[in-house]
């Protein structure tokens, strides 16, 4: 039943455009980095021959992803070893608190909106969103009171705005995509609560079937909750399925967490040759 189940999400991931390179920027953070950042190629060609990836469509990705500047070689004899470039360490580091820490700021009542002359936009732009800020106007850029305010940014006229529960809903669905957050939330829980449901009547996965569950449940976990605002309650639907989403990712991490780990102290190999050391911050993941 428990390989059913990691049938459909494979199903679910083969169906879509192929997102080798991003898989692998998951693996890194979620598993190599915590144990010391490199290894060896060989470990990732045996995880994808449980996606029945061909080694060569990886090797192709493992190229991309050096020459784009997230992935850095060594070579030790015949042998390749990657680790995240600082491109891929500072990326990854920035979402992890996103991904296994759901904190959504203390609501105040009232937004935070900052005004934007047209020539500053565009260097302004990308710091804002990453930094959380919706976009309900050109130009008019609003977050929960007392959120940060990037450096791009310091420049804006700043006002607080509030109104009705109703009025301050209605905002925030206009300056974020919650709409489109939300589906893809529910779509989430649907691939993955079969899964769920098999290892909690007591089914089990091997160790290579446990860490390809892993790392697929984070991956696609990922791609969602990066683009979540993460907004105080006050502000959202009432029906949004983002704790629920997260409780679901929580549960099967848990599960699988155990013989994932025994799979990675039995093949990732460092550049000593050594097996990667385990980390004690995995066990930490989704603890509020």
């Amino acid at each position: 039943m428990s390989r059913r189940a990691l049938d459909l999400i494979l199903d679910h991931v083969r169906a879509e455009p192929s997102r080798t390179w991003s898989i692998i920027v998951t693996i890194y953070g979620d598993a190599i980095v915590p144990r010391g950042g490199s290894v060896w190629l060989g470990t990732l060609l045996a995880f994808f021959k449980g996606l029945d990836i061909a080694d060569g469509v990886v090797r192709t990705a493992m190229s991309r992803l050096a020459a784009d500047g997230w992935l850095t070689r060594t070579r030790i004899g015949r042998n390749s070893f990657y680790r995240l470039a600082d491109k891929g360490r500072e990326t990854f580091a920035r979402a992890t608190e996103h991904i296994y820490s759901h904190r959504p700021p203390e609501w105040h009542g009232h937004f935070q909106m900052l005004l934007i002359e047209p020539a500053a936009r565009e260097g302004a732009r990308a710091a804002l969103d990453a930094a959380g800020y919706g976009v309900p106007l050109p130009g008019v850029f609003i977050a929960p009171a007392g959120a940060d305010v990037p450096e791009e940014a310091l420049g804006a006229l700043r006002l607080e705005v509030s109104g009705t529960p109703e009025a301050q809903q209605d905002l925030a669905g206009r300056a974020w995509r919650l709409e489109e957050t939300a589906q893809a939330y529910v779509s989430f829980m649907e691939v993955f609560a079969p899964l769920r449901a098999a290892l909690a009547a007591g089914e089990t996965l091997t160790d290579l079937e446990a860490m390809v569950a892993r790392v697929l449940l984070i991956h696609e976990y990922r791609r969602i909750v990066l683009r979540d605002p993460i907004l105080p309650a006050a502000i959202l639907p009432a029906d949004w399925p983002g704790p629920e989403a997260r409780a679901l990712c929580a549960d099967i991490y848990a599960h699988v967490i155990a013989a994932s780990e025994r799979w990675l102290d039995d093949n990732a190999v460092g550049e000593d040759g050594e097996p990667l050391p385990a980390s004690a911050k995995i066990k930490r993941r989704f603890k509020d």
